[in-house]
C-alpha cells in the first residue's frame, strides 16, 4: 500500500473519517455501557478513584447485613424481657393470693367409748398416720383401748408433729398449721379410724406450686429468647455490632442473666410459716420487675444506636456510590448529541472524499 499516492485533500478526507469512526464507536461504546470510564485506560484517576469508593460501599453493604441481625436480636431479647415481665407479674398476683389465705391447722378427732374396744386384741390395733410430706408411721397399741385417756397414753410421742390430746372423752390429734394429715387404721384400728373426721384446713400449698412452676416457665423463656444463635438474656454473651469496614467504631451489648437465678427469685416451701416469706417473695418480684424494666430500657437505648447507624451507613453507602457515579457514568444526553454530529461529520467527510476523486477522475479524463 506504501506504493499507493493519494492527493492531499483525499488524505485529509481518509484521516478525517478514521477519527470520526474512533470517535463514533467511542461514544456507541458510552451509550452502550452507561460509562464514559470503563477501564483504567480510559481515565486512571477517575477508574481507580471510583473503585475505591464502590469497594468501601460493598464493605459498609456489608456491615448493614450485620446490623440488621443485630437488630432482630435485640428485638428477640426486648420480647423475652417483655413475656418474662408477664411472668414475673402472674407470680405476684399468686403470692397476694397466698398472703389473702389465713392457714389453719389441720386436726383430727374421734369419740372412743370405753364399750366401744373393749374386746379389742392388742395385737391388732393399728393406727397409721401421714402427716405433711414426712413418711407414714404406724403405732400398734400394746393395751386394749378402754377410754380416750388409754388412747392418748399409747400414741404420746409415738409420731413427729402429732399432738396428743383429750375433750370431754374425745381424742383430738392436732398437727402445724397448714400441714396435711391423715389417719387410717389396719385390724382392730381399722374400727378406731374410721370413727376419726379429719380436717386438713387452709394452706397455701397450691399457690407455692404454682409459683414455683412459673419460675421454672421464666428459666425456659430466658433460654428461648434466641435468635440466629446469639441470646442476650444470658450472661457471658456479648453481641459487638461494627459500624465501619475497620472494625474501629463499634458497639458492644453486653448479655445479662434474666432467668430466676439471675433475677433472685427462688422456689418457696415456707409459705404456710408465716405471713412475711410471703411478703419476702413479693419484695423478690417487685426487685426483678425494676431490673427487668431497667435491662429493657438498656436494650431499647442500644437498639435505637444501632438503627441510627443503620440510617447513616444507608445514606453514606448512596453518597459512596454518587461519587463513584460522577466520575465513571457517561451522560447520555451529551454523548447522543456526540453521535448524532459525529454521523453528520462522517456523512460529509464522505462527501468530500467523493468529491475529491471526482477531482482526479476529471484530471485523468483531460489527460486522455
Amino acid at each position: 500500500m506504501s506504493g499507493i499516492t493519494l492527493s492531499n485533500a483525499v488524505r485529509q478526507n481518509l484521516l478525517t473519517l478514521q477519527d470520526t469512526a474512533s470517535m463514533m464507536s467511542e461514544t456507541q461504546n458510552r451509550l452502550a455501557t452507561g460509562n464514559k470510564v470503563n477501564t483504567a485506560v480510559d481515565n486512571a484517576n477517575s477508574y481507580f478513584t471510583a473503585k475505591g469508593l464502590n469497594d468501601r460501599a460493598s464493605d459498609l453493604s456489608t456491615l448493614q447485613d450485620n446490623m440488621s441481625l443485630a437488630v432482630q436480636t435485640l428485638n428477640a431479647a426486648s420480647q423475652g424481657i417483655d413475656s418474662i415481665t408477664k411472668l414475673v407479674s402472674q407470680a405476684k398476683s399468686i403470692a397476694n393470693q397466698a398472703l389473702q389465705t389465713t392457714v389453719t391447722a389441720a386436726t383430727a378427732s374421734s369419740a372412743v367409748v370405753a364399750t366401744d374396744y373393749s374386746t379389742a386384741a392388742n395385737s391388732g390395733l393399728t393406727l397409721t398416720f401421714k402427716i405433711g410430706d414426712n413418711a407414714s408411721t404406724s403405732v400398734t397399741l400394746t393395751q386394749d383401748v378402754t377410754s380416750a385417756g388409754v388412747l392418748k397414753t399409747a400414741l404420746s410421742g409415738k409420731v413427729s408433729g402429732l399432738t396428743v390430746s383429750t375433750s370431754g372423752g374425745q381424742i383430738k390429734f392436732s398437727v402445724a398449721s397448714g400441714v396435711n394429715f391423715k389417719v387410717s387404721g389396719t385390724a382392730v384400728g381399722t374400727a378406731i379410724a374410721s370413727n376419726i373426721s379429719t380436717s386438713n384446713g387452709a394452706n397455701r400449698a397450691k399457690f407455692q406450686t404454682q409459683y414455683n412452676d412459673l419460675l421454672s416457665q421464666i428459666d425456659q423463656l430466658s433460654k428461648d429468647a434466641s435468635f440466629n444463635g446469639v441470646n442476650l438474656l444470658t450472661s457471658g454473651t456479648t453481641l459487638t455490632v461494627n459500624f465501619n469496614e475497620k472494625q474501629t467504631s463499634k458497639l458492644d451489648i453486653a448479655g445479662v442473666k434474666l432467668d430466676a437465678a439471675g433475677l433472685s427469685l427462688t422456689s418457696v416451701s415456707n409459705w404456710d410459716a408465716a405471713d412475711s416469706n410471703v411478703a419476702t417473695s413479693v419484695a423478690s418480684l417487685d426487685k426483678a420487675t425494676t431490673t427487668l424494666r431497667n435491662q429493657s430500657s438498656t436494650f431499647g437505648s442500644n437498639l435505637a444506636v444501632v438503627q441510627n447507624r443503620q440510617t447513616f451507613t444507608t445514606n453514606l453507602i448512596n453518597t459512596l456510590g454518587q461519587g463513584a457515579a460522577g466520575l465513571t457514568l457517561a451522560d447520555t444526553n451529551q454523548e447522543g448529541a456526540n453521535l448524532l454530529a459525529l454521523q453528520t461529520r462522517q456523512s460529509l467527510a464522505t462527501t468530500a472524499l467523493s468529491l475529491s476523486n471526482q477531482a482526479q477522475s476529471s484530471i485523468l479524463s483531460i489527460l486522455r
